[in-house]
């Protein structure tokens, strides 16, 4: 693993999906539509048992991808070096754990690219429909934390520079 992995351990579970929601909108966190919609499906269902998980954040290319790669690759190398997907209710409980995250280093988002600055949550594919979110990211845009989905099919090329969160054990 690189020296620049930061990693974190988090306690996750515990709050119904209605909790969840309620304490992001106490934290004036902003939710995209696609969090939405992931947050409002039948597929994302909180632990009710509270449980801890260890995350690393690492980019593609310290996976080992110098020109990038597709989320099939990353997940297949990661799983290579004992990294873990991540359960979908990762990406609410980082968010609301991870308060102060730095904003990114630009403000022009470059379309079908991860944004500067973001952090995306690796986790299991709740839906094999393309128009259906992955999972989650983290952003801060002008001081305002967000929670936000992505919409990204098998074949689209994550930048090195990308950073994605893992869970290990």
């Amino acid at each position: 693993m690189s020296d620049s992995a930061i990693t974190r351990t988090l306690e996750i579970g515990g709050l119904t999906k209605f909790q969840l929601i309620q304490k992001l909108e106490n934290h004036s966190i902003r939710l995209n539509e696609y969090a939405e919609k992931l947050l409002s499906a039948d597929k994302f269902s909180p632990s009710k048992n509270k449980y801890s998980v260890t995350t690393v954040t690492l980019t593609v290319r310290e996976l080992g991808f110098r020109e990038g790669a597709t989320m099939p690759q990353i997940f297949k190398r990661a799983s290579e070096v004992g990294l873990n997907l991540c359960p979908l209710e990762v990406g609410p409980y980082l968010r609301l754990e991870y308060l102060d995250q730095p904003e990114g280093h630009t403000k022009i988002q470059v379309p079908q690219q991860a944004p500067s600055g973001s952090l995306t949550v690796a986790s299991e594919i709740v839906s094999e429909d393309d128009d259906f979110p992955k999972g989650f990211y983290l952003r801060n845009i002008d001081g305002v934390l967000w929670l936000r989905g992505y919409i990204a099919d098998d074949l689209h090329v994550w930048n090195s520079k990308d950073h994605l969160i893992f869970c290990y054990q």
